[in-house]
């Protein structure tokens, strides 16, 4: 029964973080950096394939957060343990991780499923610089969100029994 209740504060506390990455995302317009609407990109990327356009954005929405939630539950069940300090530490740490795998492999897959390249750390890009800012700034906010939650909700990650 624990477990349950572990998973599901997690999947909440997953979804809280997206939804303040999606808000910092939106924002961070208004201080010079570009807007990085994941929804959209998703969207488009599912969109592709297809002669016509059958995905609207709240597709491109849902998946967006269901891989926020899934990164919170890859955080409980593999890392959060792994990680020594508190929860600023673990959130920075965290967030610097998923901005590392995001500009490295997951964005530019992303942007070549949908028939555009960006190159690894956004270097095909106009500005590599200020994306790369853009998106850890995002990734650090979600970090930070996911361990404050995961703190309020008292998930402490995963026991994983010792097999012999």
């Amino acid at each position: 029964m624990k477990e349950s209740s572990i998973f599901w504060r997690t999947i909440t506390c997953g979804f809280i973080a997206t939804f303040i990455m999606a808000m910092i995302a939106f924002l961070q317009g208004g201080i010079g950096l570009p807007v990085i609407d994941v929804g959209h990109i998703l969207k488009e990327s599912f969109n592709e394939v297809h002669t016509t356009a059958p995905y609207s954005i709240l597709w491109g929405n849902i998946a967006y957060f269901v891989v926020g939630i899934l990164l919170a539950l890859i955080w409980v069940v593999f890392l959060q343990r792994l990680v020594p300090g508190n929860w600023l530490v673990q959130g920075i740490v965290y967030g610097i991780l998923i901005s590392l795998v995001a500009a490295l492999v997951v964005a530019p897959l992303a942007a070549s499923a949908a028939g555009d390249s960006i190159g690894m750390f956004y270097s095909d890009t106009w500005y590599p610089g200020l994306i790369l800012v853009a998106a850890l700034s995002m990734h650090l906010g979600y970090g930070l969100a996911l361990t404050l939650c995961l703190k309020i909700a008292g998930v402490n990650g995963v026991e994983r029994p010792i097999s012999s």
